[in-house]
């Protein structure tokens, strides 16, 4: 199975909390959603590799590291994942975005891409997949199919709240993909909802119902 780690950093675990409250309004959860990504991002970016450089400080020459290598591009699955886009773009502006809509077909539950939109460079770029949720696992698997159709090989998913049904779905279908999750819960109800979860990502992100 692919590899995934359960990013449980006291700050993530606690903005998660609030994301959880039912009485947390639309303004707070769309800041701290942005906040959480902001923060998974930087775990998820540990690995980047760097490359020594010469710096001339005001006092001396110092050797020191930057980031080497192929460029980055984030993928929210939209619409909810563009709650996380603002807080992982303030870590890495240079990355470029790329958009895919999917939305869940509400008798068979299936995921169904209706737009795709992603930078003309991306198979040159190491791709981080964001969504709040992983549910069912179908959109990410679909997003990340759509993804490597394009050339991209390298690729990370990161979610705030997985199923352990998700996960075990995007393992199997995407067994080179690693994922960065911020908690997984206990399970999916009837409605195919995460439980306990927040709720509908979407809704509460942009204040619809």
């Amino acid at each position: 199975m692919g590899y995934i780690q359960i990013l449980d950093h006291p700050l993530i675990q606690h903005k998660i909390s609030l994301l959880r409250d039912k009485n947390t309004g639309t303004k707070e959860f769309k800041e701290l959603v942005s906040e959480i990504a902001m923060l998974m991002c930087y775990e998820a970016t540990r690995n980047l590799p760097l490359k020594e450089i010469e710096v001339e400080t005001p006092i001396s020459v110092a050797k020191t590291n930057v980031i080497s290598g192929r460029k980055l591009a984030f993928v929210p699955i939209l619409r909810a994942g563009l709650g996380m886009v603002e807080g992982v773009m303030e870590l890495v502006p240079a990355a470029k975005v790329g958009h895919i809509g999917i939305y869940r077909d509400p008798v068979t539950h299936k995921a169904v891409e209706y737009y795709c939109k992603l930078p003309s460079d991306i198979e040159e770029r190491d791709v981080i997949v964001v969504d709040p949720m992983l549910a069912t696992g179908t959109s990410a698997i679909d997003a990340i199919h759509t993804i490597k159709r394009h050339g991209v090989t390298q690729i990370k998913f990161m979610c705030i709240i997985a199923a352990p049904e998700g996960i075990k779905a995007l393992q199997e279908a995407h067994p080179d993909i690693a994922i960065y999750c911020g908690v997984c819960d206990e399970r999916l109800n009837d409605q195919l909802y995460i439980v306990p979860g927040l709720g509908d990502a979407g809704d509460r992100i942009f204040g619809t119902k």
